[in-house]
């Protein structure tokens, strides 16, 4: 599980899929969906942490009105993380490309 969200190969934007690439690995298109969901997950939550760090640095006890509003580098590292691409989007390119590490314990098991 990598820090670095952003990856050049990542669409911004919705991308029409052929379902059976997702299920070359797994065997199972549900299976797939699952691995993808909760990678999906880890990255979104590494994200928001991520944010929140960066957005602590700006935080104050002595919240100013006049420095709420004029904060112009906490309102560019906000836009950055709005341009970069949703979670699910990299997660479903890091399971393609086969970058995700999963397992299956009750597949194990037989």
């Amino acid at each position: 599980m990598s820090n670095n969200i952003t990856k050049p190969t990542v669409a911004n934007t919705t991308v029409t899929r052929d379902l059976r690439q997702f299920d070359i690995e797994t065997e199972n298109v549900y299976e797939s969906l699952v691995v993808i969901s909760k990678r999906a997950n880890q990255i979104a939550a590494n994200m928001k942490e991520e944010l929140h760090g960066k957005l602590a640095e700006f935080a104050s006890s002595n919240d100013n009105l006049e420095e709420v509003f004029e904060n112009r580098e906490q309102i560019e590292i906000s836009k950055h993380y709005e341009r970069m691409p949703k979670p699910s989007l990299v997660a479903i390119d890091e399971f393609i490309h086969g970058k995700v590490y999963y397992r299956n314990p009750s597949k194990e098991q037989k």
